[in-house]
């Protein structure tokens, strides 16, 4: 009998694909042999299949070559990151401590510490008892030993901690966090309404709209355009760095030279910053361009005053409008065309202002969160304020008020730090309606350090409370309806000027950190994470490349609260802070398209000038002066790092406190909250690594 030959077998026993093949020989000698399949024969052979010892040995080698070099590298990181903590914190190397006005700050800063330092004593305390085995938390109530169950003086201690804590501690703090989580849900509330608002806007495509053509005249022959007296007005002070940008944009805004003037309103206290202005005026003012340079010799008010003095002035009654613009502003050519049209036709218009824009929104990561706060003021507030209300704050610069709207509220007055906001509320009280152009862009800069932008927030945040002390019997007594006191009072100044930093620093900076120590007042997951992080994702809505940025500017904003909360107490009390203006520190950037076009803006004045005749001989030698003085300016110092010990010290307490949580092992949010120290911490560590001039 001929043998059987079965390759079944030799390959594994997969599904059978194709027709079986059924081959018969000659020679009896041999039998039928049965094949699965047409492929089956020519499947590749297993890698691992045919692997000897020493090639496994070569590839354990190659693995643990990359693993020690991923060690090596992690290990140089941090060896690295050691170094530099020593150089700067210890020895101070290019580092120059932030330094505090006499008494200001210090209160705070001690709070802080001694919080810090009790915080890392109950620290130790609970690492001692957890290693002890004394885990009195298992089950939701707290089970406090009997007296029979005492091992010792310091297990005796803990039980009494644990007995005062309970009995004495978490009530206060479980009926303020009540308190400060219905704050915060009436918060949450009016942001989702205001983006509700912002999204009704954009599906009904709801925006001011210009009809006809607004500089037509009304004769009978309709040929000629009437274009109305506007005033230009750019208030600065010390202004080195971005004056000559801010007066270039405004001089090449698109209207009859006739029809306009700009006022270069200078409150510079440096006489080689007013010789540089000075010089700037001088050459757009050869151009044809009708300029003129006012300063005082007495700087009051501040901006106010400023404002108000110039508006005193005799000429300023032939104009209609004023546009304002700060020093750091640069507005298109077409500005005053796409927001003067807008006051034609509507008599009771006091305001068109403008949205801002920024130039350094992607410098560094401060400017990034600040882009987030302010797209989403501009996008969402302004605009659904400005559509279903008609009045919100005034921006204070990138606006055109109607100088009669301005009068009868009583011009600019110097009580405040936040005269835009003053003279609103009193035009709105006064029955003049605003207008917001989503649209209509104007370039500037945001504050680049975190010194800068913490001196900004300041007076942010504490103007609005001083204003809120001096407008509350006039917005009482006003005969207005009532919904618009009650829009004022409530939405306006309270829920969003008052309540807003005071449960975001008490909640998130108090109360979060003392449930770390105090189990039975813990906060809901929900109100540490989900909600913050729904509200998070509304805000970043208006700016969707910034999404990446989420988590830090969530808890970016909770250690902001600190400086906000302090900035309203000072205003809502009237302390010394509380009138205090800082000049926010420019940059001085510009974009590449006004790079180029002043570039060729200057290579046209300059081949003029070849043609022209010159200026007379007296203008020769004060521009050669100005200009020997330009050349003359010092060299700027070097950049170093300044160190924000409040910032940081809270940045650390933060992260003890959530290294506490995480030993109570209470749940996930632990995990999270871990996760919230560390970013803290990073944050702290990232602004305290601004540099600083």
């Amino acid at each position: 009998m001929a043998p059987s030959l079965d390759f079944s077998n030799w390959w594994p026993k997969d599904a059978r694909k194709g027709t079986p093949v059924v081959v018969k020989m000659e020679n009896p000698n041999y039998s039928v042999v049965e094949i699965d399949g047409p492929d089956a024969a020519f499947r590749p052979v297993e890698k691992s299949r045919g692997k000897n010892a020493k090639q496994v040995t070569w590839v354990l080698l190659l693995k643990a070559h990359r693993a020690v070099g991923c060690l090596a590298w992690i290990a140089s990181l941090f060896w690295a990151l050691l170094g530099t903590i020593k150089k700067r914190l210890i020895f101070r190397q290019d580092v120059a401590m932030a330094s505090e006005k006499l008494g200001k700050g210090k209160l705070l800063f001690t709070v802080i510490k001694a919080f810090l330092v009790t915080s890392l004593t109950i620290l130790a305390f609970e690492v001692v008892a957890y290693l002890k085995g004394w885990h009195y938390f298992r089950n939701p109530s707290l089970h406090i030993p009997r007296s029979t169950d005492i091992q010792g003086l310091l297990h005796l201690v803990y039980v009494t901690w644990l007995s005062v804590r309970a009995d004495y501690i978490a009530p206060p703090i479980q009926a303020l966090s009540k308190f400060c989580v219905a704050l915060f849900l009436i918060q949450s509330v009016d942001r989702m309404i205001l983006s509700l608002g912002c999204f009704w806007i954009k599906y009904k495509k709801i925006k001011p709209r210009i009809e006809g053509d607004p500089f037509k005249s009304d004769d009978v022959e309709g040929s000629a355009y009437e274009y109305p007296m506007v005033l230009v007005q750019i208030p600065m002070c010390n202004e080195r760095e971005v004056y000559e940008q801010s007066i270039s944009a405004v001089c090449q805004l698109d209207w009859p030279k006739d029809r306009l003037l700009v006022q270069v309103l200078d409150d510079s206290d440096d006489e080689s910053i007013q010789y540089l202005i000075k010089a700037e005026v001088a050459k757009w003012n050869q151009k044809g361009v009708n300029i003129i340079y006012r300063h005082r010799l007495v700087r009051t008010g501040y901006k106010a005053g400023n404002l108000k003095s110039a508006m005193s002035c005799e000429y300023v009654q032939a104009y209609e409008f004023v546009a304002i613009f700060d020093a750091d502003f640069q507005p298109n050519p077409d500005f005053l065309k796409q927001t003067v049209p807008h006051f034609k036709g509507n008599p009771d218009l006091g305001l068109v202002q403008a949205r801002w824009t920024f130039v350094n929104k992607d410098e560094n990561l401060l400017t990034r969160l600040q882009n987030i706060n302010l797209c989403f003021h501009f996008e969402v507030e302004q605009q659904v304020n400005g559509v279903f209300l008609n009045f919100f704050g005034f921006n204070g610069t990138a606006g055109v008020w109607r100088i009669k709207a301005l009068e009868e509220s009583g011009g600019w007055l110097e009580r405040t730090t936040v005269e835009d906001m003053d003279i609103a509320v009193r035009a709105h009280l006064n029955g003049w309606k605003f207008i917001f152009l989503n649209d209509v862009k104007v370039l500037c800069e945001v504050p680049e350090s975190y010194e800068a932008y913490r001196k900004q927030q300041h007076r942010w945040h504490s103007g609005p409370m001083h204003l809120f002390r001096l407008c509350l019997p006039a917005i009482i007594t006003c005969k207005i309806a009532i919904w618009k006191k009650a829009n004022l009072i409530l939405l306006f100044f309270l829920l969003r000027k008052l309540i807003l930093p005071f449960y975001s620093f008490t909640l998130f900076c108090i109360i979060l950190p003392l449930t770390m120590f105090v189990p039975e007042a813990e906060l809901p997951v929900w109100v540490i994470c989900y909600v913050p992080v729904f509200m998070s994702f509304l805000n970043i809505l208006p700016s969707p490349k910034s999404f990446p940025f989420i988590v830090p500017y969530l808890l970016f904003e909770n250690t902001m609260s600190v400086t906000k909360f302090n900035a309203m107490v000072s205003g809502l009390f009237q302390l010394g802070s509380s009138y205090e203006w800082v000049v926010t520190k420019k940059a001085g950037r510009s974009s590449e398209s006004d790079l180029l076009a002043s570039a060729e803006m200057e290579s046209k004045i300059m081949n003029q000038l070849q043609i022209q005749r010159g200026p007379s001989e007296s203008e020769l030698t004060e521009l050669n002066r100005l200009k020997e003085q330009k050349e003359a300016a010092p060299v700027p110092v070097k950049r170093v790092n300044k160190i924000y010990r409040k910032e940081l010290t809270l940045a650390f307490l933060l992260l003890t406190a959530s290294v506490r949580s995480l030993l109570s092992a209470q749940g996930v949010h632990f995990y999270f909250l871990l996760f919230q120290g560390v970013t803290f911490l990073l944050v702290g560590l990232d602004l305290i690594g601004e540099q600083m001039s």
